[in-house]
């Protein structure tokens, strides 16, 4: 788990579960105006964001890197990705906050190619003659109608409506056809290497080890670039992905917690439960339990 940099769902709030399927419409100046416009260093830690500047400017730090950049620009920002803003005060654009992998999910039928997109940090300038960019806004004012109508099946159209507006973001990245160096520089392409592997073959038990040989590193070569480049160490990664996994079962699907153990390669339903519990701080079944009374209370479970 991300320990040293704080956890947001949205900036100043409590990080809501990463097992939820949810999405969140605001405009920059919502969030922003009242923190002086300075957003410190955080982690969404199951969540993607997409930035649509169209007014004013921003001083971005995405995990390592920086970028000064003025509107019209579309920032890209990645789930575990350390991210802090500088907003200049006649901000305004819409942003949007979704939770990544039931995007992943939906990308990887209709469009795999949508999946280095949305996982990849991206900074992208634009201009009135960019390629695409006309087909932003709609889409960002689409899924704020969506947002807020609270009506069945809200998720499905939200997400759909995202997957169309990440199909845009593509095809305007291969336009400008350039990529910002800094964010996809040698170590954070290992690290994507490395979250791609582990979302692979996480139900095999990976070990740092065995993942740091398959990328020809020293487990401890491994850990060093994931904290730079994520705040994490290499084995908090492999962990929050079973975890991960482990709570979306518990909450979506009726598998028993000795199932669940063996789907996930724990010899036994107790070592799986200790596991769990030193995690998240609840057994299985006390976190099932939550979850559910928590779905109930909010309604969650029927959007």
């Amino acid at each position: 788990m991300l320990r040293s940099i704080p956890n947001y769902d949205l900036y100043g709030d409590q990080a809501l579960p990463g097992w939820s399927n949810s999405f969140n419409f605001e405009w920059i100046p919502e969030r922003s105006a009242p923190y002086n416009w300075e957003i410190q260093p955080h982690v969404h830690d199951a969540f993607v964001q997409l930035l649509y500047l169209t007014e004013g400017g921003v001083e971005a730090q995405l995990n390592n890197a920086r970028h000064a950049v003025k509107a019209p620009c579309l920032l890209v920002v990645p789930a575990r990705t350390v991210h802090g803003f500088h907003f200049s005060t006649d901000v305004q654009g819409p942003v949007i906050t979704a939770t990544q992998k039931p995007l992943e999910s939906l990308a990887g039928v209709v469009m795999p190619e949508l999946l280095a997109v949305i996982r990849t940090p991206a900074v992208l300038r634009m201009d009135e003659s960019t390629r695409h960019a006309d087909a932003l806004m709609p889409l960002f004012l689409a899924v704020e109608r969506e947002y807020h109508t609270h009506a069945a099946g809200q998720v499905a159209a939200g997400m759909s409506l995202l997957t169309a507006l990440l199909v845009q973001v593509a095809r305007i990245q291969n336009s400008l056809q350039t990529a910002t160096p800094s964010i996809t520089s040698r170590k954070a392409a290992l690290v994507e290497r490395f979250r791609a592997l582990v979302d692979a073959r996480f139900r095999s038990r990976l070990t740092v080890e065995a993942c740091a040989g398959e990328l020809g590193l020293t487990a401890g070569q491994l850990t060093r670039v994931c904290r730079e480049v994520m705040g994490a160490s290499s084995l908090d990664v492999i962990n929050a992905r079973i975890i991960h996994e482990a709570q979306r079962d518990l909450v979506y699907t009726s598998t028993t917690v000795k199932q669940l153990a063996a789907s996930l390669g724990f010899e036994d339903e107790a070592y799986f439960s200790r596991f769990f519990r030193k995690q998240t701080g609840q057994t299985p079944k006390a976190f099932r339990a939550g979850a559910m009374a928590h779905m109930v209370r909010t309604g969650s479970g029927m959007t």
